[in-house]
C-alpha cells in the first residue's frame, strides 16, 4: 500500500464523530485553499460504507452535495441511517469544518441509498457501451495550472480521447495515494476518488478562460465495482445563464458499472 494518503486519521471522539488532517494531495484545481470535489466525497462513502455496515446490502446511488468549499484544514466526519429498513435504507454522512470565523459547519453531505442483495446472476444485463480497454489507451502530458497541480496530479490517467475534443471525454484513472492513511480502498471508496473528475473529462471549455465547478454528483452503481482502474465516459453540456450539466457512464475492467451526473457553475474568468 502507498505511504501517500489524501487524510490522516486524528482519532474518535465519544459521539462517534471522526476527525482527520487534510493532505495537500486534497488540493483543488480551481484555488490552492480548498479541496478537490474527489476526495471529501469518497471520504464521504467512507463514512456512509462503515455506518451500521450489513453484508447482505450495499450502496446503490449515493448523492454528494458541495455545502461550500471544503477548505485544506481539519475535517469532522459523522454519520447515520437516516430511514432504516430491511430491503432498503437511507445513509446520510457529514463533512464538517471550520469557516472563515471559525465556527464549525457542515462544507459537504453524502446520502446513500443501500439495498438488500439478492442472486440475479441469470438476469445480467448492461444497457451502456463498453469502453476501450486500459490497453488501448495511452499517457498525455498534463501541467499547468489547471492539470499540473493538487489533486490532479495524484492520478495515474491513461487517456482514450483528446482532452476537449469532440465527443464524449474518456479516460481511465486510477489514485496513487490511499484514502486515509494506514488503509486500504474499497471498491467504491476507489470509485469516487476517481469520479468526480468526470466533469473535467467532459470539458468543452478552456479553464484558463472559464470555471466550472461542480456543486454536486450523483452516482447509481448497478454492479459494484472490481479492480484498480477506473474507467470514464462523459460529456458536458452548457447552458445560456451560467448553467451546465455533466453525464457519464463509469466502467471498470469488466465493463460499465454505473452513471455519473454533476450540475455545474460556468463562469467567465
Amino acid at each position: 500500500m502507498s505511504d501517500l494518503s489524501y487524510y490522516v486519521p486524528l482519532g474518535r471522539d465519544a459521539d462517534g464523530t471522526e476527525r482527520f488532517a487534510s493532505t495537500p494531495l486534497t488540493v483543488s484545481t480551481w484555488a490552492d485553499t480548498m479541496q478537490h470535489g474527489a476526495p471529501p466525497s469518497a471520504l464521504l462513502v467512507r463514512a456512509l460504507e462503515r455506518c451500521q455496515p450489513r453484508e447482505d446490502a450495499r450502496l446503490t446511488r449515493v448523492v454528494v452535495e458541495i455545502l461550500g468549499p471544503v477548505p485544506i484544514a481539519e475535517i469532522e466526519v459523522r454519520a447515520w441511517v437516516d430511514r432504516p429498513g430491511r430491503r432498503v435504507e437511507l445513509v446520510v454522512a457529514e463533512l464538517w469544518a471550520a469557516g472563515p470565523d471559525g465556527t464549525a459547519r457542515a462544507v459537504a453531505r453524502g446520502t446513500g441509498w443501500r439495498m438488500q442483495t439478492a442472486d440475479t446472476v441469470a438476469a445480467v444485463h448492461t444497457g451502456e457501451p463498453v469502453l476501450a480497454p486500459v490497453s488501448q489507451a495511452h499517457e498525455v502530458e498534463m501541467s499547468g495550472e489547471f492539470w499540473g497541480t493538487g489533486f490532479v496530479t495524484s492520478l495515474d490517467w491513461r487517456w482514450l480521447a483528446e482532452i476537449g475534443g469532440r465527443g464524449p471525454g474518456q479516460v481511465w484513472a486510477r489514485p496513487t495515494p490511499v484514502l486515509v492513511e494506514g488503509e486500504t480502498l474499497s471498491p467504491v471508496q476507489r470509485l469516487f476518488t476517481v469520479a468526480d473528475v468526470a466533469n473535467g473529462v467532459g470539458a468543452k471549455l478552456d479553464p484558463s478562460k472559464w470555471t466550472y465547478l461542480n456543486t454536486d454528483l450523483t452516482v447509481h452503481l448497478f454492479r459494484e465495482p472490481e479492480g484498480e482502474w477506473v474507467g470514464i465516459s462523459a460529456e458536458t453540456s452548457y447552458g445560456p445563464d451560467g448553467v451546465g450539466m455533466c453525464a457519464g457512464v463509469l466502467h471498470d475492467e469488466s465493463g460499465p458499472v454505473g452513471r455519473i451526473n454533476q450540475t455545474l457553475q460556468i463562469r467567465r474568468r
